[in-house]
């Protein structure tokens, strides 16, 4: 009987282990281009606050949302050694303009 018992937990616990590992959320990176016809505004004056230890300030950013540029301020981020940050900014792309958001770097 004691066997039984045994058999029945390890049963149960590779089943419960297998079922949680098929439960595991996917990570997919999903990658959208943005597009405007307008220009965006010049970027707006930030007072930039005193450096944090262990934090990267992000300058604020003109998005897009909604058919229009709307502004973010400035943030801190934690920082990630062995990256540095690397701003959002709107390039040219022909008539339009196309939107980089930011994002860490090696």
């Amino acid at each position: 009987m004691h066997i039984r018992k045994q058999l029945l937990l390890t049963a149960t616990l590779a089943a419960a282990g297998a079922f949680s590992f098929a439960a595991a959320p996917a990570q997919a990176r999903v990658h959208v281009d943005i597009y405007a016809n307008v220009a965006p505004p010049p970027l707006r004056a930030e007072i930039v606050p005193a450096p944090r230890r262990g934090y990267v300030w992000v300058p604020g950013y003109w998005g897009w949302q909604h058919r229009h540029h709307r502004w973010h301020r400035g943030y801190w981020v934690r920082e990630r050694p062995g990256y540095h940050y690397r701003p959002a900014q709107w390039d040219r792309d022909g008539d339009r303009w196309r939107y980089d958001r930011g994002r860490w770097e090696r």
